[in-house]
């Protein structure tokens, strides 16, 4: 029985790497991408697809009707704007950065719910992958990019809630750290290979049990402090 992935933000970075990743090992692939692909991906690309956008997902919602999906990869994120200090904020850059990072996951998930649940009755278990930073650490007290880490921050929570609603439901959920990744939004300078972060996604995301649900761990399975 073959397994179907769902992934936002597939076009490009991280969720591109990932799509393909899952490809190669056997999974169906749905690759939500809001614009563009980068390159040929040869899975079910579905693309106009803006996360903050109710009607897009709506649409995705129904092409795939009652179809199951075993894992949902919360991938889409932005970096946030060029202003993001606490004593110089572009508040409209935020607002857009929480509305991508933090408040599309949640709908996300509830756009999908019945595809998730749909998996849960065929295989036992449905999961959800949410794609977060350490940045958003509450005890990481660096205050750079501050758009971006509090609305990771946010997102963590909003996940640590999900799994508590979603537990008796047999769906499960994770937040993973990517590491500071070699992409377009890590940079050059960044110390994990794409390649090392994919892999390492891949498997925390299918080791994810209902004993696991409601963790934070990086790529590398290490446990990371909320």
């Amino acid at each position: 029985m073959k397994r179907t992935v769902l992934i936002t933000g597939a076009g490009r970075g991280i969720g591109r790497a990932v799509a393909a990743f899952a490809l190669e090992q056997g999974a169906d692939v749905v690759a939500l991408v809001r614009t563009h692909v980068n390159g040929v991906l040869p899975c079910e690309v579905i693309n106009g697809v803006d996360v903050t956008n109710k009607e897009a997902l709506d649409r995705v919602a129904a092409i795939l009707r009652d179809r199951p999906v075993d894992l949902l990869v919360n991938n889409a994120g932005i970096i946030g704007p060029e202003r993001q200090s606490t004593l110089d904020m572009d508040f409209d850059g935020f607002r857009r950065a929480l509305e991508v990072n933090t408040l599309a996951p949640l709908r996300v998930v509830q756009t999908f719910l019945p595809n998730l649940r749909a998996a849960r009755d065929r295989a036992g278990i449905a999961r959800i992958v949410t794609i977060s930073s350490q940045m958003g650490r509450m005890n990481y007290a660096k205050s750079d990019r501050i758009a971006y880490r509090a609305s990771k921050t946010a997102v963590n929570k909003v996940m640590q809630g999900l799994a508590t609603d979603l537990a008796a439901e047999s769906i499960a959920v994770r937040v993973v750290d990517p590491g500071w990744a070699r992409t377009e939004m890590g940079g050059p300078d960044a110390t994990a290979r794409v390649a090392d972060a994919v892999a390492g996604i891949h498997a925390r995301a299918w080791e994810t049990n209902m004993e696991l649900t409601g963790t934070f761990v990086d790529y590398r399975g290490t446990a990371v402090s909320w």
